[in-house]
């Protein structure tokens, strides 16, 4: 029986090409320096979801400097921060229907804006459309006693409403949500 060396070739590259696609496929996924967080509350039968990306300090300064004032903001790192609802809110006496928003912010020293833009999936606040704004409020800015190293959101549920809560550096900014029974 005589073995065609062709026949050898192809099945050696074949062999070659599965085994090296393996070894490629079983690399670690580096994380990320920003890791994606995921805040939740549950009220009644209303649902909030927020999902963000999670950026530190690093020694760095934050408001005024790596985030400009007066300049619009993804609201973290990475992804653009967005909100999930499951039933209408309101915000500064203003509705906001249940959906998925993209939440973007102005910071500055004394008041931030907070907007929740329809559009979604957006990276960073590079196409970030003001046309698609859907509900913009301001929030006051208070300090911390403490230096929070990574950026920080929180959903502080009080009776039959919540405080949406940022939270960096020394900088703390809380939006009222006001739930519709």
């Amino acid at each position: 029986m005589k073995v065609n060396s062709k026949f050898i070739s192809i099945i050696f590259t074949t062999i070659l090409l599965f085994s090296s696609i393996e070894l490629f496929a079983q690399e670690a996924l580096k994380p990320r320096k920003s890791p994606l967080d995921i805040v939740t509350l549950k009220y009644e039968d209303l649902y909030i979801k927020i999902t963000y990306g999670r950026p530190h300090k690093r020694g760095r300064v934050i408001f005024g400097d790596l985030v400009p004032y007066g300049k619009i903001w993804r609201t973290g790192a990475n992804e653009a921060t967005e909100i999930t609802l499951t039933k209408d809110v309101l915000i500064n006496k203003k509705r906001l229907k249940a959906g998925t928003y993209t939440i973007f912010t102005v910071p500055d020293k004394k008041k931030w804006q907070i907007i929740f833009n329809s559009d979604h999936g957006l990276w960073g606040s590079y196409n970030y459309n003001p046309d698609k704004n859907v509900l913009v409020a301001e929030a006051p800015v208070s300090e911390t006693n403490t230096v929070y190293e990574p950026f920080t959101i929180e959903l502080q549920l009080q009776d039959d409403s919540a405080n949406l809560i940022m939270i960096w550096e020394e900088t703390k900014v809380a939006l009222p949500i006001k739930f519709i029974k």
